[in-house]
């Protein structure tokens, strides 16, 4: 299950990436608009195209499919968890570091 919820996240970002580069804007009007459009910039939208649908389509099953993953997650537990006490590596006290000679001059 969880690896059919990665492959779908996986691909519904690549979609969501896809979809939101291909459509233009609300900035690409304000151009236009100095300019003498006849669209207005901050006036009402008109109905949703159908990318805008898919888009919306799209980051709702990335918002479910993130939620999923984050759940699934926070109730695996830790492969150190189950490890034993006895396995683990014994504790050695590490030796003092060796006393360092000074150089003898040579004549």
């Amino acid at each position: 299950m969880r690896i059919f919820l990665v492959s779908l996240h996986v691909i519904v970002s690549g979609i969501l990436i896809g979809i939101v580069l291909l459509q233009k804007g609300k900035g690409a009007d304000i151009g236009a608009a100095f300019g003498g459009a006849s669209q207005t910039v901050f006036g009402p939208r008109g109905t949703q195209s159908v990318l805008s649908k898919v888009t919306t389509t799209a980051a709702v099953i990335f918002m479910i499919t993130s939620l999923s993953l984050a759940l699934s997650s926070s109730h695996r537990s830790s492969v150190m968890e189950n490890l034993k006490q006895d396995q683990a590596a014994p504790a050695v006290p590490l030796a003092p570091p060796a006393p360092v000679q000074a150089p003898t001059p040579t004549k």
